[in-house]
């Protein structure tokens, strides 16, 4: 019995630090990459397979396939996102069309993924007047993070203070009545 526990227990710890993506992508991947290098000599990194983190700013339905475009966020050796080097460069990403379609609705504006992309090319477009190129990949696989709460507070009767706000109505267990609120706040 404790040897069927250990193994257990073993295989959940093991299944937590496996990778977001295909442990091969993952080894083979360059994890680091440089918009402006790609840009600048894009011949030189065409066909290369990138690790790559973003949030979604836009996902449309083309005749090659869904295409995103994201603002870029590095990932690390576990394909998760590391925000504390957000840059501000942009990407494009392919899903082809004979791989299925990435629903719009669901791969939605400010919605994370962690993508494995070959690089195609640098294609240039345009964000809102300004002109952009675009480093555009073709993803070869693609995670979708789950959608994050937003959290709001609602300064309601039952609730005056935020909960982490030291109230100055604390008593001891002892003293504890449910009573007392219940008619203090009408």
């Amino acid at each position: 019995m404790k040897k069927l526990l250990l193994i257990i227990l073993t295989l959940a710890m093991l299944s937590s630090c496996a990778p977001v993506l295909n442990n091969e992508l993952m080894s083979n991947g360059i994890f680091d990459m440089r918009a402006s290098v790609l840009k600048e000599a894009p011949d030189m990194h065409r066909g290369k397979l990138f690790i790559m983190g973003g949030i979604i700013i836009n996902t449309k339905a083309t005749e090659a396939g869904s295409m995103i475009e994201a603002v870029y966020v590095p990932v690390d050796s576990m394909g998760f996102l590391k925000y504390s080097r957000a840059s501000g460069s942009r990407f494009m990403a392919l899903y082809p069309k004979d791989k299925g379609l990435l629903e719009p609705m669901i791969y939605s504006k400010n919605r994370e993924i962690t993508l494995a992309g070959e690089f195609l090319e640098a294609r240039p477009g345009k964000i809102e007047d300004m002109s952009y190129t675009y480093p555009v990949f073709e993803i070869k696989e693609l995670y979708l993070w789950e959608e994050r709460a937003e959290h709001y507070f609602i300064m309601a009767p039952p609730y005056p203070y935020p909960p982490f706000y030291p109230s100055h109505r604390y008593y001891y267990p002892w003293y504890y009545n449910p009573w007392y609120y219940d008619s203090w706040w009408r």
